[in-house]
């Protein structure tokens, strides 16, 4: 009886599966069969277990069941099938029945009452999910490289695109991106903009991890002299970065080479692998300081030890300054040519004058100093001193044809040959002419007369003269203008204290100004013409003194002379006389 009551009370055990396999849902639509209130709770039960909901939007687990051209059939064990374009798989060719996919619900229920599902919002996602995942964790991920862009290149992470920067692919600049696209790599998140969905990788990150490691233990080895293994990373016009396997060096360009060099290019090239010695570093060894020349002899210590002071050397300049020229004899050996030994010529002119660089040129050895590794040259050696027969080619009084080759406040300097310069002093220049500086006469470069004034063999001096290849005008017009001769001249200038009287090119005569005066008490003007006499001649200073004045008065003083004279001897003077005597003295009176 108790277990009649039992059975009544609980209801049978429903099978899902068969129940809906066989439950006629029009007929219950329809309410011709009856179904019992708790076996209906039942199955509702059941189904919220067995089924998942569509409400959500949490990401499923489904299985392929069919495929169509366009479209994937995908059981989420919902209450119905759901559907996937097949443009979602599209990295994923391969898609057959049976595979299991992530999806999301995109629709519960379109117009015709399908359940739409997304994949790709599912990867979306999902990848997202674990991007995050792997900035927080510091996870290393890969990833595909798929194309460059500007400033690095564009990484496939999980179906998102991330950007690599090109500063962060390797520890040493990288000059041909292309040789990484289409590789899979391994990164470091980064860096995640959760605003924009922009993620930044980094596969510099891994390597500095492993470097820093390998760096930490080279530092600890560092000793000066040490000579290690690098990688030409970086070229500068000051030098040459080296790696040693995780640090860095600087090679400065005076240690790459004994030889002098344009730039560090010239001896290395970049990825190329050197033996170099470490000749300094700071306290934490964070600035290394490595040498390549250090590694062979120095070029002093191989050089002839024959090679002696006056022996030729040949050699090709490769430095010049406004003192000399630097010529390398050997490689990493050179000698000075000082200005002074390139020529015999005393007079001063630049290295520029006589070589450039590259020139090949043939020297003599003047001084040798091993033990500092100096060496001085001289080129005028090569030739004759000119100053040997000098006595012969140039002997005092001797005229000569020379070039005006420099100028100074007191003379110019002329060249009658290479290494014989002479001096003419700027009052040797002209007999007439008064000459403030020379290049008021002469210009650069003219060709010119010179005789031969002073000979100093022993201190190498030419003193010449210009002037002197002419006969001096001034020994004519010291006749010619004697004092007390007349000539006629025009004021040309009025200047203090009188003017001036231009009787030719060479004679400027200087008037006073009491001198100017006229018969009729005026004074002569800027442009008069009138006849002056000579009352002072000076041949050594070029002075000459005329006067107007004195034509007319000493005519007068004549007759006033002659007049007293005459009166003081004869008795028959008249009375008639004695008042000529008196007007002409009152008249000069007033006029004086």
């Amino acid at each position: 009886m108790a277990e009649e009551t039992q059975s009544q009370t609980q209801p049978e055990a429903v099978n899902p599966g068969e129940f809906l396999a066989n439950f006629n849902w029009k007929k219950y639509e329809d309410g011709i069969d009856e179904v019992k209130e708790d076996q209906l709770k039942e199955f509702e039960k059941l189904v919220e277990k067995t089924f998942i909901s569509t409400d959500g939007e949490d990401i499923v687990e489904g299985v392929v069941v069919h495929l169509t051209d366009r479209e994937a059939i995908i059981d989420i064990n919902a209450k119905s099938e759901g559907v996937i374009s097949l443009n979602e798989f599209r990295y994923n060719p391969g898609l057959k029945v049976g595979d299991k996919v992530e999806v999301l619900i995109d629709t519960r229920e379109d117009k015709t009452g399908q359940l739409i599902l997304s994949h790709r919002k599912a990867r979306t996602i999902k990848s997202w999910e674990r991007v995050n995942t792997a900035h927080d964790s510091g996870e290393i991920v890969t990833g595909f490289v798929k194309c460059r862009t500007k400033g690095g290149m564009i990484v496939d992470v999980f179906g998102i695109e991330a950007f690599l920067p090109g500063s962060q692919i390797d520890v040493k600049p990288i000059r041909d991106y292309d040789i990484y696209v289409g590789k899979n790599m391994e990164f470091k998140v980064v860096k995640i903009n959760h605003e924009f969905k922009n993620v930044v990788v980094s596969h510099k990150a891994l390597i500095e991890a492993d470097i820093e490691v390998q760096k930490k233990e080279i530092i600890g080895q560092l000793e000066k002299g040490q000579v290690l293994e690098g990688v030409v990373k970086n070229i500068t016009s000051y030098g040459v970065f080296i790696d040693l396997g995780g640090v860095d060096g600087l090679i400065h360009i005076t240690d790459l080479s004994w030889s002098r060099i344009n730039h560090p290019n010239e001896v290395v090239e970049l990825d190329q692998k050197i033996n170099v010695v470490i000749l300094d570093f700071d306290d934490n060894k964070s600035r290394i300081q490595l040498g390549l020349k250090q590694l062979q002899s120095h070029p002093w210590d191989t050089l002839d030890p024959n090679l002696k002071v006056g022996d030729k050397v040949k050699g090709k300049v490769v430095v010049i300054a406004d003192y000399g020229a630097f010529i390398e004899a050997k490689e990493g050996v050179e000698g000075l040519i000082h200005v002074s030994e390139m020529s015999w010529s005393t007079h001063l002119r630049s290295a520029q004058d006589f070589v450039k660089v590259g020139d090949e040129v043939e020297a003599v050895i003047l001084t040798l100093d091993r033990e500092d590794r100096k060496m001085s040259l001289g080129i005028k050696q090569l030739t004759p001193d000119p100053w040997t027969d000098i006595t012969a080619k140039y002997p005092v009084g001797s005229k000569h044809k020379g070039i005006v080759r420099n100028f100074t406040n007191f003379g110019v300097f002329v060249e009658l040959e290479e290494g014989i310069d002479g001096l003419i002093y700027i009052s040797d220049l002209s007999w007439t002419k008064k000459i403030k500086h020379p290049s008021e006469f002469l210009a650069l470069g003219d060709k010119i007369d010179v005789v031969v004034l002073e000979l100093d063999v022993e201190g190498r001096k030419l003193s010449l003269g210009h002037k002197q290849t002419t006969v001096n005008p001034w020994d004519k017009y010291e006749t010619e203008f004697a004092v007390g001769t007349t000539h006629t001249g025009t004021i040309d200038e009025l200047v203090d204290k009188g003017a001036t009287v231009n009787f030719n090119e060479d004679i400027v005569a200087f008037i006073p100004a009491r001198h100017l005066e006229k018969e009729d008490g005026k004074k002569l003007k800027k442009g008069d013409e009138a006849e002056f006499k000579i009352i002072e001649f000076n041949k050594e200073f070029k002075r000459v003194v005329a006067s107007h004045t004195a034509l007319f008065r000493e005519e007068e003083e004549k007759i006033v002379k002659a007049a007293a004279a005459k009166a003081s001897t004869s008795e028959k003077t008249t009375l008639g006389d004695l008042e000529a005597l008196a007007d002409l003295k009152e008249k000069m009176d007033s006029k004086k």
